[in-house]
């Protein structure tokens, strides 16, 4: 059993180097590799390439929910999701790290709930999507690790594989928004039906069209860049692993289905 999950974004592919494949069979099909399962810092992690090893999964073709089942049946309860974004404010560098504390979904045609198919329905609440306790967690290593990181921001996320129209990226920097992203969506709603802390890492890529003068983003930029940070990003994430608490049933996360017709279920 793991305590801990980790989703790795694009170009992260691996993490430990001691460990093994895990079969979960899931409500949803297969996950988008069979979580690896090893110990990073003293702690079981599980660990699943959002994209697959071989980045085979565009963004609207993860299957987030599966992913996120696996990682519950095999005992996480804490999941850290590092991804790859496009900057919407000009202070936002790339190699910057956001821990975002809200996000937008832009998002269509996903499956955006496990609640279905013959399941109970459910209404949770996402109002605070991050958990508080990963953040702080997420904030106070990196004061060891790296200086670029910045706490809090509201991550909108997009539908993807295409990146955003200069008219679309000026919109959602004009709402004060901090970041563009194509995965933190339905993943994040999804981690709370399931009652998991859920904690985003995101990694500036590069700056989104809106604010850029040059031809736009892109693809080669972002994988660039984002490979640059693997390391720096695989170091802050060992630590956060090593500090986030065992004991968290007292989290708000952990009770998001408290008197929902889900509430028997875990």
């Amino acid at each position: 059993m793991a305590e801990i999950g980790v989703i790795g974004g694009s170009g992260f592919y691996t993490f430990s180097s001691k460990a093994h494949a895990v079969e979960v069979d899931t409500p949803f099909g297969r996950p988008s590799e069979s979580p690896v399962v090893g110990e990073v810092n003293g702690r079981e992690v599980a660990f699943i390439p959002r994209h697959g090893a071989d980045h085979r999964f565009p963004p609207h073709q993860v299957n987030y929910r599966a992913n996120l089942w696996a990682l519950h049946e095999l005992g996480v309860r804490q999941v850290l999701a590092p991804c790859a974004v496009g900057s919407l404010k000009p202070e936002l560098t790339p190699g910057t790290f956001v821990v975002p504390d809200q996000f937008v979904d832009r998002t269509w045609g996903r499956e955006h709930t496990v609640y279905a198919d013959g399941r109970p329905v459910v209404h949770v609440s996402p109002a605070d999507p991050y958990c508080a306790i990963g953040r702080a967690t997420v904030i106070a290593s990196s004061n060891q690790v790296t200086s670029k990181t910045v706490d809090g921001g509201t991550m909108v996320v997009i539908n993807g594989p295409r990146f955003s129209t200069r008219a679309e990226s000026r919109w959602h920097a004009a709402q004060g928004w901090s970041v563009v992203g194509m995965t933190g969506a339905p993943e994040a709603a999804i981690a709370r039906e399931l009652a998991l802390c859920y904690t985003s890492v995101a990694v500036v890529t590069d700056h989104d069209a809106g604010i850029s003068t040059g031809d736009g983003v892109t693809e080669a930029e972002v994988f660039a860049v984002f490979g640059r940070s693997i390391e720096r990003l695989k170091v802050l994430l060992a630590e956060v692993i090593g500090k986030l608490p065992k004991a968290d049933e007292d989290c708000s996360c952990r009770h998001s289905l408290d008197g929902t017709a889900a509430a028997e279920l875990w």
